[in-house]
């Protein structure tokens, strides 16, 4: 079995996967370390993600930082980032030749702007390291060994019986929680996967006309929950989207599952005011600014087209000017402003934003190693653990953190079994 002694097997070649075989194959030449995909394509998700330029981490400066962007993991995450955090991924990919930059908003991404710099980056790195690849073949059973050890019995591609010391298990989530049968059966429980980062679907929205119309602070608060968010927004054909609406998405998760998406969303298009200072400042404009029409003199900075929908909701007319607006008419335009009702049915998820909550709970894991507590030799790495952040880099950090912590002890000798 001296063959068995050497040899770790990594399942997935995303993100997590590749960082993993490569942080293993460089910690221990020594190994032979495959890389196993089931599908013909590798690193799908990094090539499509942030538009096809790959928003590889965020720029954060401390740990404690770092993980408020984690609705689930967030705690766990914390010795895990001091040991690997977003810093340590620029200098990762800075020392092979991939400087990254940051946006204002904090993403960071290849100065490239392009996807292919990173997964190109991540391909050279293995093929030095000595990874082998192998395509559209998959682990069909992991088979605990008596003695330590797993067999894999592989189909696809290269169908046979593969002996391995370690293996990494980084699959990515999946939608269903029967894709995880094949982990339920070495003994491990899942966490019931449901999707995070989504956009509302809103059929009967008055902003339909609108779409593509954007806003770069809203407050999108879920009615009679706990569930708000800001950022910048985005009016769809369909409802709303952006960041504010993604990241409201991915705290709410759980919550908007069992609601089976529905339910009121409530923006609120000027944040900065509250209801008492927005009359305010509304009292003062108005004696400032009477003979202006109300319709073709947006304010706070919105869009024409959305300051005149608006209006047009809270039932101002064409030529009404501010000195004639009626007191009923200006508390319906407050109330659309802070306020707006939007019917929520339902959510529509893009490909590149494709994230779910769910899978093998991290108390089945030690988080030094990504180690199985049930199964010594086994780790898990990405979005296979009950682990995802919200829009803005941190779920390829979370891969690149799990992925390289599980690849050095991968590269260790496996206890005796």
């Amino acid at each position: 079995m001296k063959d068995m002694n050497s040899t770790v097997a990594v399942l997935g070649g995303g993100a997590a996967g590749f960082f993993g075989a490569i942080a293993c194959a460089e910690a221990n030449p020594r190994l032979t370390v495959y890389l196993l995909e089931k599908t013909g394509k590798l690193l799908s998700k990094v090539r499509v993600s942030g538009g096809g330029r790959c928003n590889v981490t965020h720029n954060c400066s401390s740990v404690a930082q770092l993980i408020q962007h984690y609705p689930r993991g967030a705690k766990q995450l914390k010795d895990p980032f001091h040991k690997f955090g977003a810093q340590d991924t620029v200098q990762w990919f800075e020392k092979r030749g991939v400087p990254l930059k940051t946006e204002a908003d904090g993403r960071m991404f290849p100065v490239t702007d392009s996807s292919e710099t990173i997964a190109q980056c991540l391909l050279d790195t293995a093929h030095r390291a000595g990874v082998r690849v192998l395509l559209s073949t998959n682990a069909e059973r992991i088979e605990p060994l008596p003695g330590g050890g797993f067999a894999l019995h592989l189909t696809g591609a290269s169908p046979r019986v593969l002996p391995v010391q370690r293996l990494l298990v980084a699959t990515g989530g999946l939608p269903k929680a029967d894709g995880y049968n094949w982990l339920r059966a070495l003994g491990h429980s899942v966490v019931e996967p449901v999707p995070s980062l989504f956009t509302f679907n809103v059929p009967s929205s008055p902003l339909k006309e609108l779409m593509g119309v954007s806003v770069p602070v809203a407050r999108v608060v879920l009615a009679g929950e706990k569930l708000e968010y800001e950022g910048p927004l985005l009016i769809t054909h369909w409802g709303i989207s952006g960041p504010a609406v993604l990241k409201l998405s991915a705290w709410g998760a759980r919550r908007l599952h069992e609601l089976q998406y529905t339910g009121t969303a409530l923006v609120n298009w000027i944040p900065t005011y509250t209801e008492e200072t927005l009359r305010q400042w509304l009292h003062v404009f108005r004696d400032d600014n009477g003979r202006k029409v109300v319709l073709s003199n947006p304010l706070f900075g919105l869009p024409q087209r959305l300051w005149r929908t608006l209006a047009e909701q809270a039932g101002v007319g064409t030529d009404t000017r501010w000195s004639e607006l009626p007191a009923k008419t200006q508390n319906r335009l407050i109330e659309l402003l802070l306020r707006m009702p939007l019917a929520v049915r339902g959510k529509t998820t893009f490909k590149e934003e494709f994230v779910t909550c769910g899978g093998i709970p991290l108390g089945e894991v030690n988080l030094k190693t990504m180690e199985s507590r049930l199964h010594p030799g086994l780790h898990f790495a990405g979005e296979v653990l009950d682990i995802d952040g919200i829009t803005g880099g941190f779920n390829f950090q979370a891969a690149w953190t799990t992925g390289f912590l599980a690849g050095q002890a991968l590269s260790q000798p496996a206890a005796a079994g």
